[in-house]
């Protein structure tokens, strides 16, 4: 065996050990949800609670795309589909009415961007592993990637409350926990506010909608964007979240300071 040889078999050797550690993190995970609880915005602690709390979600999701006929070709192809959604000619070309035009329509207001969502995703603790020429890290970037096209689809904005409502559905339909706890958080800190508003409600129902419709990872994604957007929905049996578009959009945004940081304090106190 020559040294060259040699090296690339060190280095294949330790990617694999890296991408095929399963152990869960809590400890990183609560530290991250307490800065992100303070700074909704801070989306580099997302993907450090991701990370921390994925467990086998990953393998688990990309052995289940293989066993599907679209996933399988989608993996076969392993397609970036960051480039597709950076690219401004590709996205300007859907009409109206469609999930391309409705991502267009999505992402220009809020200054969003796939690359933009890649570069935090970066920032977080081992986040360079994202990048590796490896099956799984490819499956992570594309759950990554389509995380505003589901925004599209399922109906929740930006708001705390409709990024809470996102990744519990997410939860149902990938099962790693990172997006269970901070679903789960975010509903208890707007609960705490006792408004009486159905925040929770509005949360199990994200989840319960993500457990009934069709399994999005497998989705073409480029077909899909030229198809009308009501059409998708009910071809992959996404349900209207009418209890969170019950909740005025002013009561969304931001958890109840007062007892928000009553809750971090309390917590913080207990972990200490």
């Amino acid at each position: 065996m020559t040294a060259a040889t040699a090296s690339i078999n060190t280095d294949r050797s330790d990617v694999d050990a890296r991408l095929s550690s399963y152990r869960l993190q809590p400890l990183t995970a609560w530290r991250a949800m307490r800065r992100l609880l303070k700074d909704k915005e801070d989306t580099v602690q997302v993907f450090v609670i991701m990370r921390a709390l994925s467990g086998k979600a990953v393998p688990k999701g990309y052995r289940r795309l293989l066993a599907t006929a679209e996933g399988g070709r989608q993996a076969y192809l392993r397609d970036e589909f960051a480039d597709k959604l950076q690219d401004r000619d590709w996205v300007a070309q859907f009409g109206p009415g469609t999930v391309g035009a409705a991502y267009r329509d999505f992402i220009a207001p809020r200054g969003l961007s796939a690359y933009g969502l890649a570069e935090e995703s970066r920032k977080a603790r081992g986040g360079e592993d994202i990048d590796l020429e490896h099956p799984f890290a490819w499956y992570g970037r594309r759950m990554r990637d389509v995380h505003d096209v589901w925004h599209v689809l399922t109906g929740y904005g930006t708001d705390a409350l409709g990024e809470a409502c996102v990744v519990a559905f997410s939860y149902a339909q990938t099962k790693s926990l990172g997006f269970a706890f901070i679903a789960a958080m975010g509903a208890r800190q707007f609960e705490k506010a006792r408004t009486g508003l159905p925040y929770q409600r509005a949360v199990m129902q994200a989840w319960r909608n993500g457990r009934r419709s069709a399994w999005l990872p497998a989705l073409d994604y480029e077909a899909l964007f030229a198809e009308p957007l009501e059409s998708a929905r009910k071809r992959l049996n996404i349900a209207t979240p009418d209890i969170y578009q019950s909740i005025p959009a002013e009561r969304r945004d931001r958890f109840p300071e007062a007892e928000g940081q009553a809750e971090v304090a309390a917590t913080a106190a207990a972990a200490a």
